[in-house]
């Protein structure tokens, strides 16, 4: 045996989940990941183990969703001393997963393999509903909005917001210290039977950032905002200035790109 670095790929319902990230005693999808991989390698470990130094086993994700949303393609890596395939890795952690989380794929990797920082893009996509019915039977996926919205509209402010920009107005945390400036390189905006996808790809994400460039696009969608506000808020790097954070439920990871 030995320690290898494994990537795996893992899809998720974030619905009754609180984020990607451990958080003592709430239900995480990196707690249940390690949780099982730790069982998988002989290790009995208590749900506290996992916090501070010397984690029985640690998953790095490429960054860290927030509590209710999803992801088809989020991408982590784990050092493992086992003597399992990458293929019986796999199907140890489905049989012992819940039914919301779902290891679509696991490869060793080269030992300098790092999850978040080898990550250089990553894809969003977020969906709303504004048509006549409600489709229930995928309720859980998408934002409902009782007013019909104008996509050409947002289109022309998503215009605004393309490229590399502060986004401090877009970002969730007051606190943080760390640079706000991000490159997003496409916003996507389209209308397919009642449904909008608006979809988001750049080198990097503000915590909550594409949930307020949702609810901002939004305003412009339903009358609240104008495309030509777009500038002003940018340069106020002010929270208040931009519009609401649309609901996690309708965000989902799409893809990491390396």
């Amino acid at each position: 045996m030995g320690i290898k670095n494994y990537r795996i790929k893992v899809a998720y319902d974030g619905t009754r989940y609180y984020g990607w990230e451990h958080q003592p005693g709430k239900e995480t999808i990196q707690g249940k990941l390690e949780m099982v991989l730790a069982r998988m390698v002989g290790l009995n470990p208590s749900p506290e183990d996992f916090f501070g130094d010397g984690a029985p086993v640690e998953v790095i994700g490429s960054g860290r969703t927030d509590a209710g949303v999803h992801a088809r393609a989020m991408i982590c890596n784990t050092y493992l001393d086992t003597e399992l395939s990458s293929e019986e890795i796999r199907n140890y952690m489905n049989s012992y997963l819940p039914d919301d989380i779902a290891v679509a794929e696991v490869k060793e990797a080269s030992e300098r393999f790092h999850a978040r920082y080898n990550a250089i893009g990553k894809t969003y996509q977020y969906t709303c509903f504004d048509g006549p019915v409600k489709p229930v039977f995928n309720r859980k996926y998408y934002t409902y909005l009782d007013t019909p919205v104008d996509v050409d509209a947002m289109e022309k402010a998503a215009e605004f917001l393309v490229g590399e920009h502060d986004f401090k107005s877009f970002c969730g945390n007051s606190h943080m210290k760390k640079s706000t400036v991000r490159m997003v390189d496409k916003i996507e905006i389209r209308r397919s039977k009642g449904y909008i996808y608006f979809t988001f790809h750049g080198t990097g994400f503000l915590q909550n950032m594409v949930r307020i460039l949702v609810g901002t696009l939004l305003e412009v969608g339903v009358g609240r905002m104008q495309p030509e506000d777009m500038p002003k808020i940018l340069e106020a790097k002010n929270r208040r200035s931009a519009g609401p954070t649309a609901p996690a439920k309708g965000l989902c990871l799409i893809k990491v790109d390396y």
